[in-house]
Order: structure tokens, then C-alpha cells, then sequence
């Protein structure tokens, strides 16, 4: 017999649950592909990327929010890491799980997600300007990972 868990008293902190993401970096001819999107009034660049949705695994995650949001249909080849990350404005946190991804096709036609102003293939240095308004520092941390050599099998994350 199992005992029913007691509730948490009414005087207890929140459970700490950061937004779980993914995001893809799609690399082909030294370019990677970025997004470029509409966040809180502003455009900002991002990769590929996304929240989990329930009953969905990591890597489907990616490869979903990939298409949603650029049109490419893409195979993952690895997983390069996870990070977490804390807004200094906001109290919200995310920990985002990164793959690197091979462009497989596109489709020009299909309807990009909402907030998704355009698509862009960008050299790696080209993400370091000053002037270059990233969604987070994760866009450069993953992709900071990836350029060092960092890659680990996909099934280093399971889904069970």
C-alpha cells in the first residue's frame, strides 16, 4: 500500500521548475541557420528552438520546432549539451537541451510559427557583434560548445 504524498503547507516555496527548450544548430557551408523573432516588441536572433511539449522526447522536440520554425526538415546528428539559464530581469529560468542537426530539405511553402519574422544562414562570427540582438546567451553558449568539438550520441539523452 502506498501512502497518498501530504500536501505542501500553504506557507512553502514553489517548487523550482524552469521552462525545459530545445534548439537546433543546423549548420551547412560554415553558415548556421537562425531565426529571427519577434520577443516582447523586439527582434531578436535564435536558433531553431523551443518548449517541449507533453509526451514528447527531446530529440522530436527539436526536430519539430526546427520545421515550425524554419521550414527545413532536418536529422540530428548529436546532442552537444544542456545548459541553465536565469533571466536577470525576470525571475523565469531555462534549461535548454542543444543538438547539432543536418539539413535534410526544405520547404518553402509551409507557414512559419507565429512571432517568426525570417529565416537566416549566419556564419558563426557574424553572432559575435555587439550590436546583434540575441533572444539569450544560450544562443552562443550551445553554439560555443558545438565550435569546440562538442558532441555527444544522441542517446546520451533518453526518453523513457
Amino acid at each position: 500500500m502506498h501512502a497518498s504524498p501530504r500536501p505542501a503547507p500553504p506557507d512553502a516555496p514553489a517548487a523550482f521548475a524552469p521552462d525545459i527548450t530545445v534548439a537546433a544548430l543546423v549548420a551547412r557551408d560554415g553558415r548556421l541557420l537562425m531565426v529571427e523573432e519577434s520577443v516582447r516588441g523586439r527582434r531578436v536572433l535564435n536558433q531553431p528552438a523551443g518548449h517541449l511539449e507533453p509526451g514528447e522526447s527531446l530529440a522530436a522536440a527539436a526536430v519539430r520546432e526546427t520545421l515550425e520554425e524554419t521550414g527545413w526538415h532536418v536529422r540530428l546528428r548529436h546532442f552537444v549539451g544542456a545548459w541553465l539559464w536565469t533571466e536577470p530581469v525576470e525571475p523565469r529560468s531555462w534549461l535548454r537541451f542543444v543538438f547539432a542537426a543536418e539539413a535534410l530539405s526544405h520547404d518553402p511553402a509551409r507557414p512559419l510559427d507565429a512571432g517568426i519574422l525570417a529565416t537566416r544562414w549566419m556564419a558563426p562570427s557574424e553572432l559575435r557583434r555587439p550590436d546583434l540582438p540575441l533572444r539569450t546567451p544560450l544562443v552562443l553558449v550551445g553554439m560555443d560548445a558545438w565550435l569546440a568539438g562538442q558532441r555527444l550520441p544522441l542517446s546520451a539523452v533518453q526518453y523513457l
